[in-house]
């Protein structure tokens, strides 16, 4: 056994490797600490980012929906005037705009696949295909 007066070692051989050990060790950890601090700063610089992007996105759409709400209306009074239909034009183009701001919400963020585009049919098939739900699944 170790007869040795010093814990860890021979005549000191042992603390010395220990030492050296020990702040290798701490070395390696004031590494990644450092890396994770970095890695955190970049989240956080991220996340500001998102949250005014967020903002941004939230203005849009609800500038949309209103826009095809007041343009709806503005047709409605429109021709309300034009025509002599007092309340009907109104309340009908109101409806209409309401749905088209909608919709216009929806086509923004993303939940309906604008018309008119080549390709994106055939991409929202794959789409569907690939979660199980398209022609070929045996989901009957």
């Amino acid at each position: 056994m170790n007869q040795s007066s010093e814990p860890g070692g021979d005549n000191g051989t042992g603390r010395d490797l220990s030492e050296a050990d020990l702040s290798a060790r701490r070395d390696k950890l004031t590494q990644k600490l450092d890396e994770r601090r970095r890695s955190e700063q970049r989240a956080e610089a991220k996340q500001s980012g998102s949250t005014g992007a967020g903002i941004g996105q939230a203005m849009q759409l609800s500038s949309e929906f209103v826009a095809g709400i007041a343009v709806g209306a503005m047709m409605g009074w429109l021709l309300d005037h034009w025509v002599g239909t007092s309340p009907f034009g109104l309340i009908v183009f109101l409806l209409l705009g309401f749905v088209a701001g909608v919709l216009n919400v929806m086509r923004s963020a993303g939940l309906v696949a604008e018309q008119g585009q080549p390709g994106q049919r055939a991409a929202a098939q794959k789409k569907g295909e690939s979660r199980g739900s398209g022609p070929e699944s045996n989901d009957k």
